[in-house]
């Protein structure tokens, strides 16, 4: 591994792992030597890192000189904080996992001062009843609907009654019991909501709808919102 790569994968697990990381565990990750590590730390805080440890106690990143300080208000960290833990709460295992990943980023780009709030937030999140575990991969359907391709499944409606969808997938809604995908239905040509628990043997074809997706989304949920209010 050239030299700046591996300066720049020493700061990605610096800014990344719980800390204080030891040298031993650096080194590992990146294949070399602990004392080319050391080195290594060396040239960071050289180019204006803020490496707080030393040989035998491990490392902490205090200050990333790479990164520009992010400027939040106390108000908008409380919002951000309380946003990421409520995926943990509510969303699936993946992205469950990259908002724990998300706070932890964003803890490493901030002031101390404001990092400490983050840490010590006043708000939290808690679901007692977990909204109901999908038959179906959210993250397959997730990339899906990015990658704007059609995918078939099987479904089971409220009264019991199966079918074999194609649909063009649109969007993912995470509501209080359950996640819903929106899409486009070519069985019912028309928009339609469905349950990620009530889908079963899902299947992304080939075929791609680019780029209709946001426009498609856009008029599904002008439709929904003009079937609320009447």
């Amino acid at each position: 591994m050239a030299k700046t790569a591996r300066l720049f994968r020493l700061m990605q697990l610096l800014r990344l792992g719980t800390p204080p990381i030891t040298a031993q565990v650096l080194a590992a990750d990146l294949g070399v030597s602990v004392r080319t590590l050391h080195r290594d730390i060396d040239e960071l805080r050289k180019l204006g890192a803020v490496i707080d440890g030393e040989a035998g106690f491990g490392f902490t990143l205090i200050e990333d000189a790479t990164l520009p300080p992010l400027g939040f208000t106390a108000t908008e960290l409380e919002a951000l904080v309380l946003g990421l833990r409520e995926v943990q709460e509510t969303a699936d295992p993946e992205l469950a996992t990259a908002a724990q990943k998300a706070l932890g980023k964003l803890e490493s780009r901030l002031p101390e001062s404001q990092a400490h709030r983050l840490r010590h937030a006043v708000l939290n999140a808690h679901r007692f009843d977990r909204p109901a575990v999908p038959n179906v991969d959210p993250a397959t359907l997730r990339t899906a609907c990015w990658d704007e391709r059609e995918i078939t499944f099987d479904y089971v409606d409220g009264a019991g009654k199966g079918s074999t969808r194609r649909v063009k997938p649109l969007s993912l809604f995470y509501f209080d019991r359950s996640t819903v995908l929106v899409a486009w239905c070519y069985l019912r040509q028309d928009f339609r909501v469905f349950r990620l628990d009530r889908m079963d043997v899902l299947t992304v074809s080939d075929q791609s709808f680019r780029p209709d997706r946001v426009p498609l989304l856009r008029a599904a949920m002008a439709q929904f919102r003009k079937t609320a209010s009447q």
